[in-house]
């Protein structure tokens, strides 16, 4: 099981990195990214603290710990610079902060993550059905979130996302470690708003696959 949009306190969240990881491991995931926020103030210092924490977990764990970010209230013009320079710092998971209604996010933000080379458009709000099918275009997988608010528009992702046929994703989007539930209780969320159990285990196996083309499991 998969979780692969969560922050530390490198940014806004609660815990240590390791915690971070040994808290997801006891609640039964087997691989997580730490995605923590970043925009040009900080990039440099988290995305190199967060490959110098991940390179360093051991391997022989039972959990997989990838190196991410997510790119956070920026203005619109500046993902693509920023995702190439996460990508070549190494981060194997780059996430979109997307249009959530519950906070003031520029107007664009959801177009210019998915043309950037994103892999995650984290909770899009009230995405339209254009972007729906440029996230199909791009390869981006849109979230169903288990955060507080951000998941409101959960349903609305969902339904038209599968309408669609575009690539969903679950995550929890963890701050705290309240927000570190288990993986039957996100099932739970994505069932909530209308993902049947097949379409649970297709969403696993496309994660499972994307995972393993970027090289972070085997």
């Amino acid at each position: 099981m998969y979780n692969l949009h969560c922050h530390s306190l490198l940014s806004d969240g609660a815990l240590l990195p390791s915690e971070l990881a040994v808290r997801h491991l006891s609640a039964g995931y087997k691989v997580i990214a730490i995605t923590d926020h970043a925009d040009y103030s900080n990039i440099e210092t988290a995305t190199r603290a967060i490959l110098k924490f991940t390179q360093r977990w051991p391997k022989n764990s039972e959990i997989t710990v990838l190196p991410g970010i997510e790119l956070t209230h920026i203005p619109p013009e500046q993902f693509k610079p920023l995702v190439k320079y996460a990508r070549n710092a190494g981060m194997k998971i780059i996430v979109g902060h997307g249009e959530t209604p519950i906070e003031p996010v520029l107007i664009g933000t959801n177009r210019a993550a998915l043309e950037s080379g994103i892999d995650i458009l984290a909770h899009p709000g009230l995405i339209t059905d254009e972007d729906i099918k440029l996230a199909i275009e791009k390869n981006v997988f849109l979230e169903i979130t288990a955060r507080h608010g951000h998941s409101d528009t959960n349903n609305h992702v969902a339904k038209n996302a599968l309408r669609l046929r575009a690539n969903l994703i679950l995550n929890t989007d963890a701050h705290e470690p309240e927000d570190i539930i288990t993986p039957s209780e996100l099932k739970i969320i994505a069932l909530g708003c209308g993902i049947s159990e097949n379409q649970i285990e297709n969403i696993y196996a496309n994660v499972t696959s994307f995972l393993k083309k970027r090289g972070g499991i085997k």
